[in-house]
């Protein structure tokens, strides 16, 4: 693959970033009169860690990664705007993901400017490794993978996943949001072997932390260097920062989480191909089922109208007719089953 220097854009490799009198001073101080804050109402009158060491120590043990290997983000959306913002040049590169899968890759591209080329997955939503590197040019900085994808909740194939990242030049990013419902293990363990390759994970699903706002990119210290350039000084704000050290603390309570939200899971599939307005249920190593119904926006209407929201995907390539529905609780679950049965007439 090419050089990590060479993917850079001129502009960010030449950029001088923002330093503040922390970066430069390296050991205990006791007397803080450099960055004008107010002096009264400690801890929360000075500005927080802006590169969260502390608590990258102990998301480090729990990884089985460095700390210099993670760059920390106001939920994944924000390292997902920043790898664009550092490899692609605006009119000049673009973007290969594919599709369908989660949105904010596109609108990152085009909040950017970047092109942005979808290559659509198999009928089965599996992953043809082939088309992606058909799709990519010498302008192609960046490829986008979510496996467990978003909407249709299946792991990609990981053979045809090396496939790319072996046969692209540039950055490969790994989107694993849902890894931990997952049964194949993280692309975490194969880091330090892919030097063009980025893993995003996230606070928001397994650990039940989507209004913390906590997003991870794990990736070599020379990416992360480029992270560090481009994001704003302070992106993680010091009440996230404690309320995720103190959460972590708690990963037996996200494991029994998980495992019941896996059984939940089983019930609601089970629940829904009982269904006559269910035509099929996709299998998922994600917390969530796709599910083709018989007529999507009516359904859809029909359980909003009952206070009941799932996400309607009907206008997404390969998912006509489908209900994106995320695993509740037993008894949201319940919920939902009695609403469905009710348009039975369908």
């Amino acid at each position: 693959m090419k050089q990590i220097k060479d993917l850079v854009r001129q502009n960010i490799y030449n950029l001088k970033p923002y330093s503040c009198a922390r970066d430069e001073f390296k050991g205990e101080a006791s007397v803080f009169l450099d960055a004008n804050e107010n002096p009264l109402n400690n801890p929360y009158n000075r500005y927080p860690d802006p590169l969260q060491i502390e608590l990258k120590k102990k998301i480090a043990q729990i990884k089985n990664v460095r700390p210099s290997q993670i760059m920390l983000g106001n939920g994944s959306d924000e390292p997902i705007d920043l790898i664009v913002r550092i490899f692609c040049e605006p009119k000049q590169d673009n973007i290969v993901a594919i599709a369908p899968t989660y949105g904010m890759y596109e609108v990152c591209a085009n909040v950017n400017d970047v092109e942005y080329r979808k290559v659509l997955l198999n009928e089965d939503f599996s992953l043809n490794a082939n088309l992606v590197l058909e799709a990519i040019d010498d302008c192609t900085k960046v490829v986008f993978l979510c496996s467990p994808n978003n909407p249709t909740g299946n792991l990609l194939n990981r053979n045809e996943m090396l496939k790319i990242i072996n046969g692209f030049q540039g950055i490969v990013v790994i989107d694993e949001a849902y890894i931990d419902f997952a049964s194949e293990p993280s692309w975490l363990n194969d880091l330090d072997n892919y030097p063009n390759l980025i893993v995003l994970q996230t606070f928001s699903k397994a650990w039940g932390l989507a209004a913390v706002r906590c997003g991870m990119a794990f990736a070599s210290e020379e990416i992360l260097s480029y992270f560090n350039k481009v994001k704003y000084p302070y992106n993680v704000n010091l009440l996230t920062q404690n309320f995720v050290e103190k959460e972590l603390s708690y990963e037996e309570r996200k494991k029994e989480w998980v495992k019941m939200l896996l059984d939940e899971r089983d019930n609601l599939i089970q629940e829904l191909k009982k269904l006559s307005i269910v035509k099929s249920v996709f299998p998922s190593d994600a917390n969530f089922v796709l599910v083709k119904v018989t007529d999507a926006k009516f359904i859809y209407t029909a359980l909003m109208n009952k206070g009941v929201i799932v996400r309607n995907r009907h206008s997404v390539q390969l998912c006509g007719n489908c209900l994106r529905i995320t695993v509740g609780t037993q008894d949201e679950n319940a919920v939902l089953i009695a609403e469905l049965k009710k348009n039975e007439v369908l």
